[in-house]
């Protein structure tokens, strides 16, 4: 790469053997004319969008819950008080909405009978009720994330980048005679699901490999040596150092600090796997053996795609809806489906809270990252809009109607923090997915699956 004085394009890349490096938004990335308000609003930073899964409902959000305001806030409007659930986002109150009333109606039977976890995943981001089948002609409709990332994907390397925690196959029966392709919340066409990157390494490898080479031996050549990533840019790495002012040494540091926390962290878990001898099992390579460890790696994967301008669109699935994951971290050895129906048992209640704690707990993780990660000029939290929940609310009944949904982000000033947004019953979901398509500046979506329009208010 030639470094010059003049101003950096804000698509730069350290390049080395086998490695591509994108970097974050420096201020020598914006011209000086940006200094006057015009430019600097069209120097401003795209907005990012997110979608966060949560599987198996979450206690508390629906009047049919043994516990019906360990979710939902007492009160509505401003200034509201958090649940108890969701008390550990009270330190980014000014960033979070908390919506009430809305529903994903088309995850309801409507005379297909049971498989309520297969159609909750199909319909968080599509509002279209999936065609029943446990064979190959499955069809539903394109996903939220999906429309977003065919108009924001001209502009980055990536048009979008899908996370996730458990396996999501394309064929078998899943859940009550519908096809396992429905454990998917991403589809790019009504007969193409998006199934979700499980493996960090290669997520790492996704965001940092050489994309414009056909040839593996160079990564693989790196991969075989163990060395960072860093060391095959050091060379162009130190040209832009010297070109730069302090503030952007700054921002280099922390973000290839960043880069190698991750790649430690990988290293480790891909060290643990081969010292770990199982009998007759297959271990999957750098995947962490504790469910926090796993779940933090791939949000900062996430963040650090946002970081880059790599994608401006990821989604991320906490878990597989109808998922029996035990969680042994948190002393629940049960599976997490047997017990979401608790049948009002409650030592089973007891556990399920625990179990929506440590996933708002995560989500919280995700917003402090967004928050602490330097963007323009203010934080990814400041440029982006990340929608956390599920659309099962009660998943004793398997209800889809008031829904657990958070909203995390101000999206360049655009949305207001601090609420309780309370909507009529029954509200879709779509609405408000539409609504983050506008602050994102997706254009030309009048509206999609069940959606009646944006909502109001936000």
């Amino acid at each position: 790469m030639i470094i010059t004085n003049k101003t950096l394009p804000r698509r730069t890349f350290l390049r080395g053997l086998g490695t591509t490096l994108a970097l974050p938004l420096l201020d020598s990335m914006i011209p000086a004319s940006a200094l006057r308000a015009s430019a600097r609003q069209a120097a401003k930073s795209p907005v990012r969008l997110g979608y966060v899964y949560t599987p198996n409902g979450i206690i508390g959000c629906s009047d049919k819950s043994p516990k019906p305001l360990m979710w939902t806030p007492k009160t509505v409007g401003a200034n509201f008080e958090f649940s108890p659930t969701m008390k550990v986002l009270e330190p980014y109150r000014e960033s979070v909405n908390v919506f009430s009333g809305l529903a994903q109606v088309t995850g309801r039977a409507l005379g297909d009978g049971p498989g309520d976890h297969a159609r909750a995943t199909a319909t968080f981001l599509t509002g279209v009720h999936p065609y029943k089948t446990g064979g190959a002609n499955f069809k539903l409709g394109v996903s939220a994330d999906q429309i977003a990332a065919k108009e924001l994907g001209r502009f980055t390397q990536l048009s979008s980048l899908e996370l996730g925690l458990e396996p999501q196959p394309l064929a078998g029966n899943c859940d009550s005679g519908y096809t396992c392709a429905y454990m998917s919340m991403s589809w790019r066409a009504e007969t193409t699901p998006m199934p979700a990157e499980l493996n960090p390494r290669a997520v790492f490898e996704r965001l940092f490999g050489d994309g414009e080479s056909t040839d593996p031996a160079a990564r693989r050549a790196r991969l075989e040596e163990q060395k960072s990533v860093l060391d095959y840019i050091s060379g162009s790495l130190s040209r832009l150092r010297g070109s730069v002012g302090a503030g952007d040494k700054r921002k280099l540091d922390e973000y290839l600090e960043a880069v190698r926390d991750i790649e430690r962290r990988i290293e480790r878990a891909e060290e643990q796997n081969v010292l770990t001898q199982l009998p007759h099992m297959e271990r999957p390579s750098a995947v962490p053996d504790h469910y926090e460890e796993y779940s933090k790696l791939m949000i900062d994967l996430m963040v650090i795609a946002w970081q880059t301008d790599m994608t401006r669109v990821a989604s991320f699935m906490m878990g597989r809806d109808g998922s029996n994951r035990p969680y042994r971290e948190i002393g629940i050895a049960d599976g997490h489906h047997s017990i979401s129906h608790h049948q009002n048992d409650m030592e089973r209640v007891e556990k399920l809270i625990k179990i929506d704690e440590l996933h708002t707990q995560l989500f919280g993780y995700l917003v402090q990252k967004l928050k602490d990660t330097s963007d323009g000029d203010g934080s990814l939290l400041d440029h982006s809009i990340t929608v956390f929940g599920s659309s099962l609310s009660e998943s004793n009944i398997h209800t889809h109607d008031d829904l657990p949904i958070v909203l995390a982000g101000t999206a360049n000033g655009q949305v207001k923090g601090n609420r309780h947004l309370l909507y009529p019953k029954e509200t879709p979901l779509n609405n408000l997915l539409l609504n983050m398509f506008d602050v994102a500046e997706v254009p030309n979506v009048e509206g999609f699956g069940d959606s009646t329009g944006r909502l109001t208010g936000l």
